[in-house]
């Protein structure tokens, strides 16, 4: 190679890697939440806000944006009406919207499956209940002195986890849905308008531990961890509290099983494994993509975040790439039993139309 072509190659080079270093630069990105202000997601999203502007190429203004609705339909079909291919636009939610697409349900138009993955925020559930109950720790869940009452958004939203969990322990629990969030939620359990919750990590640790401490709510087990491809480990969000798994040991003396474990491990082990995950248009170039996993990986190693997120998450780490969306997608995919299982359940106990 001459020395011309030697200094033109290297030009070339340079002017490239300038343009990947500055691919966001003077450019706004659209965080779309589609709930309200006050749930677990909108509190990842803002938490993540300042990172994701630090750290990606050109330092973009990031712009969370609540669009509720529909337990998360109206967002995401907003999205998928309006979403940007160049990586500006981001749907970031959880099993709320996964789960209503999977099953088919009446109202969705957005194309999940054929979505990009720019990132995944892991986390766990606590399930809690008042002490009004009598309630006083998970052993004696099926002796409360009262009607347990729980607080949702949607049936085929993040509540399916939880509400499977019901099934798998057997128990009596009236189900009081159409909250526009898990903030709201929380809300009218601390105003003992419930007496039984689940929230997400970011919002158990920083909303429900305090009243934990002041003796207002009371933690009865967590979603579990995977162990050996099953979810019935401790979580590191809350170790000194059961898995499900563990409850219906405690309650029956034998491990879960059936169906209902099956639609439960399913659907909690995407939940929690991809708690948040943040959606791309369909169209989105594989650079973009690339540069959000190496965005990522320089997040998961600043030393702020890593202090922060022990506040919030406990710790978890951000994943992102090929693996993590290759997982992604393949959890949209349940087995035809369990699909059946889940349509029966939803539209017979809970009104859900497909």
């Amino acid at each position: 190679m001459t020395t011309t072509a030697a200094l033109a190659a290297t030009i070339g080079l340079a002017t490239a890697a300038q343009a990947q270093d500055g691919y966001f630069a003077g450019k706004s990105i659209e965080i779309v939440v589609p709930f309200g202000e006050g749930g677990a997601t909108f509190v990842s999203a803002k938490f993540l806000e300042p990172y994701f502007e630090k750290h990606l190429p050109g330092n973009p203004d990031i712009d969370v944006v609540s669009r509720p609705g529909g337990g998360s339909i109206l967002g995401a079909n907003w999205f998928e009406q309006n979403a940007k291919s160049d990586g500006t636009t981001i749907l970031f939610t959880t099993s709320s919207t996964a789960n209503p697409f999977v099953l088919g349900q009446e109202g969705v138009e957005y194309r999940l499956a054929d979505y990009r993955v720019a990132y995944s925020h892991p986390f766990s559930a606590v399930a809690y209940v008042s002490p009004s109950t009598g309630v006083t720790s998970a052993a004696d869940i099926k002796n409360a002195s009262t009607q347990l009452i729980y607080g949702g958004i949607a049936a085929a939203a993040s509540d399916l986890p939880g509400l499977l969990s019901f099934e798998v322990l057997d128990l009596d629990v009236k189900s009081v849905l159409g909250f526009n969030g898990r903030g709201p939620v929380r809300l009218a359990f601390e105003q003992g308008e419930l007496n039984l919750d689940y929230q997400f990590t970011p919002v158990y640790l920083t909303q429900v531990v305090p009243s934990v401490d002041a003796g207002t709510a009371v933690p009865l087990w967590t979603g579990g961890a995977m162990e050996g491809g099953v979810l019935k480990a401790r979580d590191s969000i809350a170790p000194e509290l059961p898995s499900v798994y563990e409850v219906h040991e405690m309650l029956y003396g034998s491990a879960p099983s059936g169906i209902e474990w099956d639609a439960f491990q399913g659907v909690a082990s995407v939940t929690y494994a991809y708690g948040l995950t943040g959606y791309m248009h369909p169209d989105t170039p594989q650079e973009v993509i690339d540069l959000f996993a190496e965005t990522v990986a320089a997040i998961n190693e600043d030393p702020e975040f890593q202090q922060e997120a022990l506040k919030v998450t406990n710790g978890a780490r951000l994943n992102a790439g090929p693996d993590t969306e290759a997982a992604i997608k393949a959890a949209l995919s349940p087995s035809e039993e369990v699909k059946a299982y889940l349509r029966d359940l939803l539209s017979t106990k809970y009104g859900v139309n497909f």
